[in-house]
């Protein structure tokens, strides 16, 4: 009993770390990844903190709610438009960065060749969550995101064969090529299959019930499923997730109601929020900093070998991607090599190293944690900079020219709500706000006519600005229905009929929204 309530106040405590966490980095302009590792860090310098975290832990409670969550939102459409550069990226580039990696270290240090082949296939697995994070809040080209995301999907459960292939070799003394090559299919080609049967069967399931409750465990039990039996049955468990959550989240929304698409969405994204949390903050406390002081010359090496094998993948694919007759932009090219970074895969398959391996296990994984943290806090840190140095953020000069105008109109509005407030209390006299209040206003109308100009001369803008409007109101609206039925107020079969009404609305293009001159109230 007392086991479980330190792990339950464990538990509790790394949550409310994580809530700070995300508060404080709203006011600073780093990744929330990075800033997790960094908490980490200091709370093991503060107070040194052992954590005995297993990889089966990481590999079996982790990875599967992450890659389920960003194979489920992946466009399939999408994915198979670019699935030629992706699975060049995910499948040969692993291999190359393997053996570039391993080579490089052959060379600079004193481990053998099973060793360092170890460590290249370990490294090779690319999580670029944090650089998918500013993706999303600076807003780059749609192929360029799906690039990156579609090839950290692939290229874990890659990395892992691979991984367990080297392991394998090493242990047991020999390596043949031709039955590598056929386990490697076998267990790559067994995953992919696993996953995209039980991802079927889910969404067939998924189109004939509509009870959000149970659509959300169906795809809990998938995401867990999929992983557990694929690695029951000796083939990639990665794999299988990624391939169930692109079929169920391609498929099985087609048979959801508009208030199950919503919830679920919004389930996986806060599990995806947790595990993610969790994973970076446990790598800054498992960090010892001391030892990576110790080692920093492998270290070094370590991360030259991976930036130099990314720099070769990635450049090289764009030459293959130029003779296919779909080049990849140069610019394009130097954010994938350098958003290639590192995280929970490699630090699990690190962790994973067996003792039999020897003494050289332990130098490994302390060059493991030098590149996860150099990738996230340089890497990731820089990634921002460098997008905007080489010009990538798709914001039009008009929308730019639009968040100024409202910026400061609600600015103004801002502040003459705040002096009408201080006034009301009777902390500004009747005579100031009088005199201020008519300045206030003027302002306020003519930044308000600002922001009218801009939009009746951009249609794209005011289809925007109508479409965030009316879904806040539409989320009230919602917010109000749910707090009738908490309260008692009206029944739940009344609750799920008009809930139903405001997210098929929220469903239907910005124009089926607006509202006519005239509104002629339901029945």
């Amino acid at each position: 009993m007392e086991i479980i309530l330190e792990a339950e106040t464990l538990v509790i405590e790394l949550l409310l770390i994580v809530s700070v966490v995300a508060l404080l980095v709203r006011r600073l302009n780093i990744p929330y990844t990075v800033a997790l590792v960094i908490a980490g860090l200091v709370l093991t310098l503060q107070q040194p903190m052992h954590l005995d975290l297993l990889p089966e832990v990481i590999l079996a409670l982790f990875v599967p709610p992450l890659v389920f969550e960003a194979a489920f939102h992946l466009n399939l459409n999408e994915l198979r438009r670019n699935l030629v550069g992706i699975l060049v990226l995910a499948i040969p580039g692993v291999v190359i960065t393997m053996l570039v990696v391993g080579a490089v270290l052959k060379l600079s240090t004193n481990l053998g060749w099973p060793l360092v082949l170890i460590f290249g296939a370990l490294i090779s697995a690319s999580d670029p969550v944090a650089v998918v994070a500013i993706f999303r809040s600076l807003g780059v080209p749609k192929r360029l995101a799906v690039l990156l995301e579609g090839e950290s999907l692939l290229n874990d459960g890659t990395a892992i064969v691979l991984f367990n292939l080297m392991l394998m070799a090493a242990i047991s003394g020999q390596f043949q090529l031709v039955p590598g090559l056929f386990e490697f299919l076998r267990v790559a080609l067994g995953g992919v299959v696993i996953g995209a049967v039980l991802g079927w069967l889910v969404a067939q399931l998924i189109a004939r019930v509509d009870d959000y409750l149970i659509e959300i465990t169906l795809t809990t039990v998938l995401a867990f499923g999929a992983y557990l039996l694929a690695e029951r049955l000796g083939v990639s468990g990665v794999l299988a997730v990624v391939t169930a959550g692109l079929v169920a989240g391609n498929l099985g929304p087609r048979g959801m109601s508009p208030t199950t698409r919503i919830v679920l969405f919004n389930f996986w994204e806060y599990i995806a929020f947790l595990a993610n949390s969790f994973v970076f903050l446990l790598i800054g406390l498992q960090i010892n900093v001391g030892l990576l002081l110790t080692a920093w010359q492998p270290i070094l090496w370590a991360i030259l070998a991976v930036l130099f094998a990314r720099t070769l993948v990635v450049y090289g694919f764009g030459l293959l991607a130029r003779r296919l007759g779909e080049p990849v932009p140069f610019r394009w090219q130097h954010v994938l090599a350098w958003g290639g970074l590192r995280g929970a895969i490699s630090l699990a398959l690190a962790l994973s190293l067996p003792a039999i391996l020897g003494p050289e296990r332990e130098e490994l994984r302390v060059m493991a944690y030098g590149v996860v943290l150099f990738t996230l806090l340089v890497q990731g840190t820089t990634m921002g900079p460098l997008l905007r140095r080489l010009q990538l953020l798709v914001r039009r000069p008009e929308q730019v020219d639009y968040e100024r105008r409202h910026a400061r109109l609600t600015a103004a509005r801002a502040a003459e709500k705040h002096l009408d407030n201080l006034h009301r209390e009777g902390l500004v006299s009747s005579h100031a706000w009088e005199r201020i209040q008519t300045s206030l206003a003027e302002r306020s109308s003519l930044y308000q006519i600002a922001v009218r100009e801009v939009l009746s001369t951009q249609p794209l803008l005011e289809a925007e600005e109508l479409d965030t409007a009316w879904r806040e109101a539409l989320r009230a609206e919602r917010s109000a229905l749910l707090g009738l039925r908490r309260d008692g107020i009206v029944s739940t079969e009344i609750y799920e009929e008009l809930a139903a009404e405001v997210d098929a609305t929220l469903q239907q293009p910005t124009i089926d929204r607006l509202p006519l001159a005239v509104v002629t109230p339901p029945a």
